[in-house]
């Protein structure tokens, strides 16, 4: 439903995007995943066909990028990071002037509005000025104009950027309902954990280039060389300093710390080797109450994707949930 081919992108002497390969299979909710600077942005307003491409192509439904934006605008809903508000129209007067220019029926026009502001829980907002809505509400009111042509693709740029916890909540559950009706949508976040909670693809770039794609299951699990095992123990016992020493001195352990009175290190071995491994500690006398693998998330995905420090300050902001 997505695909890009070999997409380049040059502003003057600097490459924000290098020979991009991606495929995004239809019905698919896609993360896209990267850094301030890593070419997230410049790729999607290729796809919404508002910047020419250096070199390459894309696919949207079926259509180029390059040869046939028009057919492309038509089967799109593009919710940009930053926009205008024509803050003196009120909300219906706004969505009737986005159906008005996709050419829809007056009668179509109609039946859409009135689908949108109750899916979007916006009927009582119908007659408020666009200027009066809560940062949520105008959020929600971007959306709907997004979806007023029925559109099956959307390609969202940080559609959660500026939204408190409950707005963002509300935000996924729409987009799964969508993804629901068939929709494929594409959506640019800096908010890792929450990507994690109702992606079904992610790809991860950097400095222009596409690290990793595809399912978020099989992304998770390329980048585990082994299994990080999570390690709770009776309190006061003295358990956890001997389940250090213990599992510190075992072959195939690495990385073993402490953090929030829990014991963490990385097995390299299967099901017998951590069962062994919990057998040892039990008959040695420690007090496990809790013996489990953790697994990956995207923050580990990204780190071991970039592996390098200077994302560090981007981190922070993903683990924030700010943009």
């Amino acid at each position: 439903m997505i695909e890009l081919m070999d997409f380049v992108k040059n502003y003057g002497s600097f490459r924000a995007v290098d020979r991009l390969n991606l495929r995004i299979p239809a019905g698919e909710l896609f993360g896209f995943i990267g850094p301030n600077g890593a070419g997230k942005t410049t790729t999607i307003r290729f796809l919404a066909t508002l910047i020419k491409a250096g070199g390459g192509d894309g696919r949207v439904a079926g259509y180029s990028v390059t040869r046939q934006p028009l057919e492309v605008r038509h089967h799109i809903g593009y919710m940009p990071d930053q926009f205008g508000s024509y803050n003196g129209m009120r909300v219906r007067e706004f969505l009737d002037f986005f159906g008005l220019a996709y050419r829809l029926s007056r009668p179509v026009r109609k039946r859409r509005i009135e689908l949108l502001l109750e899916m979007l829980d916006l009927t009582e907002k119908r007659h408020a000025r666009v200027m009066d809505l809560s940062r949520g509400m105008k959020q929600k009111l971007y959306l709907a104009k997004t979806l007023i042509h029925d559109p099956p693709v959307l390609i969202l740029d940080e559609p959660a950027a500026g939204l408190d916890p409950q707005a963002r909540i509300e935000l996924k559950r729409l987009l799964k309902e969508l993804r629901r009706q068939g929709k494929t949508i594409l959506v640019s976040s800096h908010i890792l954990s929450e990507l994690a909670d109702f992606c079904t693809w992610v790809g991860v770039i950097d400095r222009g280039r596409l690290l990793n794609s595809g399912p978020i299951d099989d992304v998770l699990r390329s980048i585990r060389a082994s299994r990080r095992i999570v390690v709770r123990c009776m309190e006061g016992s003295g358990g956890l300093d001997t389940a250090r020493e213990i599992v510190a001195r075992r072959p195939g352990v690495d990385n073993v710390y402490e953090e929030d009175g829990r014991l963490y290190f990385d097995l390299h071995g299967g099901d017998a080797e951590a069962a062994e491994l919990l057998s040892n500690l039990i008959r040695l006398g420690v007090g496990v109450t809790s013996f489990a693998e953790s697994d990956p998330t995207l923050e580990d995905v990204f780190l071991r994707l970039t592996d390098h420090s200077a994302h560090a300050a981007d981190m922070a902001a993903f683990s924030v949930g700010s943009s």
